[in-house]
């Protein structure tokens, strides 16, 4: 028995249609004890999405009917399945006060969140640094290497851990390793242990938490959890909880990357690292 604690919904643009009761069905039926729909946040509506496609996220018009249809859902499973409602937030450099202004709107609703990074901004341009390899192929190039992508979302990260948002602070952070997505296509020939360790030492001292995502573990040029082992090792030894996330964008996605993480890993439960109601 598992929680999944990252999953995404048919209000997820890039995602699928697979309905809710298809996420909550096929959990069930992998023995699933709970999950949280975490779908992507709006973005903040100053922002231009810097997806190709402008798909990164539900829209603002949209919560109403996301936060209904999980009541809903809630109410209706509640004999069977735990579930919690969350939102995949992302922290955008220079727009803190809008997504801040956004997590106090939210904030009543919410039983879990993530807080994460896409978005890099080199000099005055925004990369959504994970949308395909060539994506990130040109953030290479704006950026002077790969070692300084690396190095910008690591610091990114950073910063989204030491902001404050107060009493409105997602306490997870997502994918800590997402810049190592296309690692096969672009092999790292640098150590990045200084900033990975320094990210823990973050978490570790503002009480935080990592989402263990098994997503990385199925993208082909990936093809390891995002943290990797040694990084899940290390924040075993300092006590950071870790919580399994499928980041599933339909509903067979459940459960994906399970079977390689680390099998001493100790995975918790986002009720029991949730803020006090």
């Amino acid at each position: 028995m598992y929680y999944d604690g990252h999953i995404h919904t048919p209000f997820c643009p890039h995602g699928s249609s697979d309905t809710f009761e298809m996420y909550i069905e096929r959990a069930i039926s992998l023995g699933l004890k709970g999950i949280t729909f975490t779908e992507h946040a709006p973005l903040p509506h100053s922002f231009i999405d810097a997806a190709p496609t402008k798909d990164s996220s539900m829209k603002h018009e949209q919560l109403g009917k996301y936060f209904d249809t999980l009541r809903e859902v809630k109410k209706f499973y509640k004999s069977k399945i735990e579930i919690f409602t969350g939102l995949e937030v992302d922290f955008i450099e220079g727009y803190e006060e809008e997504t801040n202004t956004f997590l106090k709107e939210v904030w009543p609703e919410l039983d879990d969140a993530i807080l994460s990074v896409h978005f890099l901004k080199v000099q005055d341009h925004y990369f959504c640094m994970d949308y395909d390899e060539n994506v990130f192929r040109d953030l290479i190039e704006q950026s002077g290497s790969l070692s300084a992508v690396y190095s910008l979302y690591f610091q990114t990260v950073k910063k989204s851990i030491s902001h404050s948002f107060g009493d409105h602070q997602p306490r997870r952070i997502g994918h800590m390793t997402l810049a190592t997505k296309f690692q096969k296509l672009f092999p790292p020939d640098f150590s990045y242990e200084k900033e990975a360790e320094e990210i823990l030492t973050a978490l570790s001292e503002r009480n935080m938490y990592l989402d263990y995502n098994g997503a990385g573990a199925v993208k082909p040029y990936c093809l390891e959890p995002y943290p990797s082992n040694w990084i899940i090792k290390e924040a075993q030894k300092r006590k950071i909880p870790l919580v399994y996330g499928s980041d599933a964008h339909s509903a067979k996605g459940l459960g994906q990357g399970l079977d390689q993480l680390v099998s001493t890993a100790t995975l918790t439960s986002p009720l029991l690292l949730n803020r006090a109601k």
